[in-house]
């Protein structure tokens, strides 16, 4: 029998009986299952769940995982493609990777307590710009496939833009480009009409219609190819060319940038990241200044804080998609913070020595093996080469013993019809190679002698000219921390900066920042689940076919619908993933005409987004008063457009957190009429156990796990937004060019991998499987008790935008501020800003509606936080009273000159009408334990005017502080 102490629900959920108590008595209701009946629409409500799983412990979980990861097999490595075996520093390992002060943090919207982070981040563009030679780097995208199609519709945009007149919709794709590449290219140009022509670079002819050219260097086989004269044909033809670059090979090879090269992307997986079975891993993103304003993602730039000391923010289109909605140039919303901050701590703890160390060790056991195999009779396919070999084995009995032998011998290779690639690479030892080499031999009947070490002795295979002569990674940062003690402590420095769930409750509407527990986590790091390769064989394999297939089937139990694809690392790339499925569908039935996306104005701002992205035309339907999509209006838009309808996007609960009571009516109206039903799953906290996607009439949903099934934020990454799809649509989930048995009719890639960033599907598997069937509704019911308590208590002082019929919320509630500016001059930011000193990180700001606040406690906080924030927005409200009532001054108070750091606090001048006690310790339980801003309030609007999104040396820091 269970018991409290082994039951995870007990520990998840922060709230005990007798607090239940006193917190529906605060709302007004009887018990707790009133609640949820005036709260959700009795024709959706779940009474018998086909969830019916018994929870289990957290050392049942542990012990259960450790025999899921018995079934995957440790091989010996040498696949490539993108992905290499690689060392993790255990300083890294253990105080990032591992540490809930990094993993709990959410992408720095708030700059003032992000420093930390944000400098992380800074590292890492610097990083990134130097090794590609570009002067522009992003703060990651979600792996390389998906930044080379960001570079594809970057370009597109910037050409027609440029010329108007420009017909050019071509792009050219080098033959040498990595497979899952192309796929997730094709995949984005259908909906762009993009032209994609396949070619080899030799013959490769820059025609009017091309606006742009990718080469992968070095290229999937291996070959490194001078790139100069076809930089020089594409930018005469006044096109672009993207370089996919290994990021290890460049501090050896002559950089992107140096050739010509006008975007630069691919993975920083070999810099420290653990293979995971395909994720997550950041991509990189580096461009031309020109382009700055282009540039998908986030960026990380320098401004000034409100006493005109450097502060670092995230710049210029940071969240242009929930400003430009469907002019938007991207759908991305999530970066990989946390795997971008490990790889730039591992070039600043290695150095750029060190790195070019590794490149050098990696490159000599290359060639020493390239030597091996030509003295063994085999043929290289290409002479110049970094870490890559392509033995061409004309003879196909000799290539099936090869394969027969390898995978005896558990070597995974690269093998095609043509021969075998092989990938050398930062793990791979002279004995392993040794061992390789005489496999091949044995196998062609020969014999050699053992790898001596002595590379040097051998044929150059970097070409002369295309050797790196530039330096790279000058700043201090790459070059201060390379012992174990200084790097531990710059982490940690970095660490205090920044505020985390282990520090406070992150009361995010629509983020659902919930708990991250420990046990889940631990397996991630587990050598079985963290060092297998995305495309290693099924049979060596099986614990994470079986983790993938398991979670496949509890999640299409929760939401009711019948099948599921992993594939979308992101929420937004499950939007996509979604439309693109839907847009086949209908294709399938020749109704491609259909291209009508319907949303409603609350939607997020990723949703039009991302229909344009995927071809189709955004029509938007009003919302009533009550946040609630206008029926009338919709009705009107569902008649215009009956012929040409694809779907409606919907959020539910709705974006502005009620379950509208119409949900079942407005779904059944788009079937009517040919069209589909796209449920955005952001809100999925409040309908699991309770209702479901499939219930409400939903065709395809995606499932932010990052949000509701636990995954860590990790600082603004990873995500996963994998899509649930019901059996219309079940035929046209997304394949992928490596898969075994590919469905018919499914569309092309999404993502790089088969499975996404499959390591941390483990954090979800292992929530689902803690809580159990009770545990899952129970925690959905505590988060809709949570949400109303704190709206309960908070109504008294603040207006609470939206309620149900019954007065109740959903899992979270909107409160609104706007009334505060007319009152007494004060802005969301003022009031936002001044709960930092209380140590709270903000509620989302100004979304969905301008100048409110959208809180959501989520149901893993105890009623003592929840309290602790109500007590201080309450305070807050004092506050604001004081001002209005002329007791504070309407400039100099202590909200408008909020954050107040500690700096501020302990300086010998004070010039402000408070006091300096007022400003820092508003509550006392502060004077006991307090979270201090590094930095005052930041000025967005200098760093702007002033972009500065790389580390330059301190003295053109001050230059542009002076300037």
């Amino acid at each position: 029998m269970s018991t409290r102490t082994d039951s995870f629900s007990e520990r998840h959920i922060g709230i005990s009986q007798l607090e239940l108590a006193e917190m529906l008595a605060t709302i007004g209701v009887e018990s707790l299952e009133k609640l949820i009946q005036d709260t959700i629409p009795e024709s959706i409500r779940i009474n018998h769940w086909r969830h019916t799983e018994n929870a289990l412990s957290e050392h049942e979980l542990l012990t259960y995982f450790s025999t899921l990861a018995e079934a995957n097999v440790l091989t010996k490595n040498y696949i490539g493609l993108g992905y290499h075996p690689c060392i993790t520093p255990s300083v890294i390992l253990r105080n990032i990777f591992e540490n809930p002060g990094w993993y709990t943090q959410y992408t720095p919207y708030q700059s003032e307590i992000s420093q930390g982070r944000l400098e992380a981040l800074l590292n890492y563009q610097t990083m990134v710009s130097d090794l590609t030679g570009l002067p522009v780097a992003n703060a990651s995208l979600l792996d390389e496939a998906t930044a080379a199609a960001e570079a594809m519709s970057m370009l597109y945009g910037v050409k027609r833009k440029k010329d108007r007149k420009s017909q050019a919709n071509t792009i050219l794709v080098a033959s040498g480009c990595l497979p899952q590449t192309l796929s997730v290219l094709q995949t984005r140009a259908e909906g762009l009409d993009i032209n994609i022509v396949v070619q080899e670079v030799d013959s490769m002819k820059i025609t009017e219609d091309v606006f742009a050219v990718l080469v992968q260097y070095p290229d999937v086989s291996g070959a490194i190819h001078d790139f100069q004269k076809l930089s020089q044909a594409v930018h005469e033809q006044k096109s672009y060319l993207i370089v996919a670059a290994d990021l290890m090979s460049l501090s050896l090879l002559q950089e992107p940038g140096a050739f010509g090269a006008d975007v630069a992307v691919g993975s920083t997986q070999r810099f420290g990241i653990p293979l995971g079975y395909g994720g997550p891993h950041a991509a990189f993103f580096a461009t031309k200044e020109e382009f700055l304003r282009q540039v998908p993602g986030r960026i990380i730039g320098l401004s000034v804080d409100a006493k005109g000391n450097p502060a670092l923010r995230m710049a210029l289109q940071t969240r242009e998609q929930h400003i430009r909605r469907d002019k938007a140039t991207s759908n991305i919303c999530t970066a990989q913070a946390l795997l971008a901050i490990m790889s730039g701590m591992f070039a600043a703890y290695h150095g750029p020595e060190g790195i070019r160390e590794i490149a050098e060790t990696i490159h000599a056991n290359t060639t020493e093996l390239a030597y091996q195999l030509e003295k063994s009779g085999y043929t290289l396919a290409h002479q110049h080469f970094f870490d890559t070999l392509f033995v061409e084995v004309p003879d196909a009995d000799l290539l099936v013993r090869l394969k027969e032998q390898a995978l005896a011998n558990h070597f995974t290779l690269r093998f095609t019809e043509e021969g075998v690639g092989i990938s050398v690479h930062e793990v791979s030892s002279r004995d392993e190679l040794n061992e390789l080499a005489e496999l091949f031999a044995r196998t062609n009947g020969q014999t050699i002698t053992p790898l001596n070490g002595h590379a040097e002795d051998l044929p150059a295979k970097i070409p002369a000219n295309l050797k790196r002569s530039s330096p790279f990674l000058t700043h201090p940062v790459f070059n201060s921390y390379h012992s174990e003690t200084a790097m531990m402590r710059y982490i940690k420095s970095l660490e205090n900066k920044d505020l985390s769930l282990n520090t406070a409750m992150i009361p995010l509407g629509s983020c659902t920042m919930k708990l991250n527990a420990a046990t889940q986590l631990i397996p991630v790091s587990w050598k079985k689940f963290a060092q297998i390769h995305p495309f290693a064989p099924s049979e060596f394999t099986q614990g994470y076919q079986h983790l993938i297939s398991e979670l496949g089937q509890y999640l299409c139990e929760i939401t009711e619908l019948s099948g599921v694809s992993f594939q979308p690392n992101s929420g937004a790339q499950g939007e996509f993933a979604g439309l693109m499925v839907i847009k086949a569908y209908h294709k399938f039935h020749q109704q491609a005409h259909r291209d009508i996306a319907l949303i409603p104005s609350s939607a997020h701002g990723t949703n039009p987004a991302s229909a344009v992205m995927a071809g189709m035309k955004v029509v938007v339907v009003k919302c009533d008063e009550e946040g609630n999509i206008d029926e009338a209006d919709l009705r009107d838009k569902v008649e215009t457009h009956k012929e040409n309808l694809s779907c409606l996007m919907i959020t539910y609960p709705s974006t502005h957190g009620v379950f509208e009571e119409s949900i079942v009516g407005i779904c059944e109206l788009i079937h009517e009429n040919g069209g589909l039903v796209y449920m955005d799953g952001a809100n999925m906290n409040a309908q699991v156990g309770l209702t479901s996607p499939g219930r409400i009439g939903a065709d395809v949903c995606h499932l932010n796990l990052h949000k509701t099934f636990a995954i860590p934020h990790g600082g603004g990454g990873p995500g996963m937004g994998p899509i649930c799809v019901n059996d219309k649509l079940l035929p046209f989930l997304p394949n992928h060019p490596l898969d075994e048995n590919p469905r018919e009719y499914g569309i092309s890639a999404i993502s790089a991998t088969p499975f996404g960033s499959a390591s941390i599907l483990i954090i979800s598997l292992a929530y689902i499987k803690m809580l159990g069937a009770k545990g899952l509704r129970d925690a959905t019911e505590y988060a809709i008790l949570n949400a109303n308590y704190m709206k309960s208590r908070l109504a008294e002082a603040y207006d609470i935008l939206f309620t149900g019929k019954n007065g109740h919320v959903a899992h979270e509630f909107i409160m609104d501020l706007r009334s505060f500016k007319q009152q007494v001059g004060l802005e969301v930011d003022d009031i936002t800003k001044r709960l930092i000193d209380y140590g709270f990180h903000a509620p989302t700001v100004s979304w969905p509606v301008a100048g409110t606040i959208m809180v959501e406690p989520t149901e893993s906080e105890p009623k003592a936080e929840l309290d602790r924030f109500c007590d201080a927005m309450l305070s807050i409200k004092k506050e604001i009273d004081e001002i209005e009532s002329g007791q504070a001054d309407k400039e100099d108070n202590v909200l408008k000159n909020a954050p107040h750091t500690m700096e501020e606090i302990t300086a010998d001048n004070w010039s402000h009408s408070y006091t300096r006690s007022k400003a820092a310790f508003p509550q006392a339980r502060l004077r006991k334990q307090k979270f201090w801003p590094s930095v005052g309030r930041v000025n967005n609007t200098y760093g702007d005017r002033n972009v500065v999104c790389t580390c330059p040396p301190i003295e053109a820091y001050e230059e542009k502080l002076e300037g």
